[in-house]
């Protein structure tokens, strides 16, 4: 069965008649709290799976055992599997997160009260990516409103591991056999279809120097001037990375920044130890394992360069790897969810929705990585700067929320009608 004309404006009928509902669905959503870190995200799941119920669905709590959570750095952990299966046929899988960076300093709105104001909602999460908790639900809702026939099914995979690199999000989901889509759609903005995205290496580095009294400098290492001069060498790197240019639409080229540093014990002593924490973003034609092997090398001779006080100790370092994120790369059978979303798109926002590259990272490469098709679209605007996500009065346009979930419960019809 070819879907036709009547049953996508049925399809937007529904979400236009529902939307009230689906905004106070992502009010609620935002209005409790999931800060990564500490990463005490199990009360979210569980108010989520509260509220499917209320649209007679039910979600599967997959709770990551607390111990494994515990050491890798977070507090609580359940992610939640919804499934709805019509029949034989292919599984898309439709997935956001629900874990976020902290608020932070600046708002001038309740970064938990998604109050709305000039037709947007703001809030932490609001744009990433909450708001697709409810695109995905709604849109789902609206494909089965209309009573027809249908294959395959759909699965909303709504996962707490995105901050952290989603090993214990879908990640874990997928290597416990809890589930196996044949497609997917993650959680993204209105205006691209995003088909690659780079890869993240994150590591840390503690440098070690020895303490001496700020009086008698000469009797010890500082570590903090090492780790500047490492830190040097690290920041240098970049002006070679400019000249390493990707294919990809929308990325351009690898960056290391170096986000946080700690170290000290008090303002009279000289520091005997310092640690930093990197994050060097890879294009999807780079191979990670040189990429690491380059950092360590250069970490290694800076510290080796480094020259103590005549009677100091030399630098010592220790590097280790916290993330290791591959970059998404196009699978050829992501062909039919770009070309749904293309066209439909192009119908509901009225311009060209370009197949594109992005910088970020993101765990749809979880879903790549195992042979899964994927594509990263959603509700939002057209860059990450508008949506103020990770920053202050993060917000989304409420006509990109309701415009979204046409677009996806269209596409949705086209590949289980």
């Amino acid at each position: 069965m070819t879907a036709t004309a009547q049953q996508y404006a049925q399809l937007d009928a529904w979400i236009d008649a529902h939307f009230d509902e689906q905004v106070k669905f992502l009010q609620a959503l935002v209005q409790v709290p999931t800060d990564t870190p500490p990463g005490n995200n199990a009360p979210h799941a569980e108010r989520t799976a509260e509220l499917l119920k209320a649209f007679d669905y039910e979600a599967e709590k997959h709770a990551v055992p607390a111990a494994d959570v515990q050491a890798y750095g977070l507090e609580s952990i359940t992610n939640l599997i919804v499934r709805r299966p019509y029949g034989a046929g292919k599984t898309i899988a439709l997935n956001a997160h629900g874990d976020v960076v902290p608020p932070g300093e600046g708002w001038t709105h309740d970064p938990y009260g998604g109050e709305i104001e000039n037709g947007a909602m703001y809030g932490r999460a609001t744009a990433v990516s909450k708001s697709d908790f409810s695109t995905f639900t709604f849109a789902t809702r609206a494909l089965e409103s209309l009573g027809l026939p249908l294959k395959g099914g759909v699965e909303l995979h709504f996962t707490y591991d995105e901050e952290f690199g989603g090993e214990m999000g879908p990640g874990w989901l997928l290597a416990k056999g809890l589930t196996q889509p044949d497609l997917m759609i993650a959680a993204g903005f209105s205006y691209q279809v995003v088909t690659a995205h780079n890869g993240c290496l994150q590591m840390e580095v503690t440098v070690q120097g020895e303490m001496a009294h700020a009086a008698v400098p000469d009797t010890g290492t500082d570590a903090l001037q090492g780790a500047v001069h490492i830190l040097n060498a690290l920041h240098a790197l970049n002006a070679d990375y400019k000249k390493v240019t990707s294919k990809v639409e929308g990325i351009t080229h690898p960056y290391l920044n170096v986000g946080q540093i700690s170290g000290g014990t008090n303002t009279n002593v000289m520091p005997g130890k310092v640690v930093f924490k990197l994050d060097r973003r890879m294009i999807p034609e780079e191979n990670p394992a040189e990429v690491e092997a380059s950092i360590r090398k250069t970490i290694e001779e800076a510290a080796k360069t480094f020259n103590p006080p005549r009677g100091g100790k030399q630098l010592k370092v220790d590097i280790r790897r916290m993330l290791l994120a591959n970059a998404m790369k196009p699978l050829a059978g992501n062909a039919p969810l770009v070309d749904a979303i293309q066209k439909h798109g192009g119908e509901v926002f009225g311009e060209p929705i370009p197949a594109v590259g992005t910088p970020l990272y993101t765990d749809v490469r979880l879903y790549v990585e195992r042979g899964i098709p994927g594509v990263i679209y959603g509700a939002g605007p057209r860059t990450v700067l508008e949506s103020h996500a990770k920053r202050a009065d993060e917000r989304v346009q409420l006509e990109d929320v309701r415009r979204a979930t046409k677009v996806v419960a269209r596409t949705l019809l086209d590949l289980l009608a």
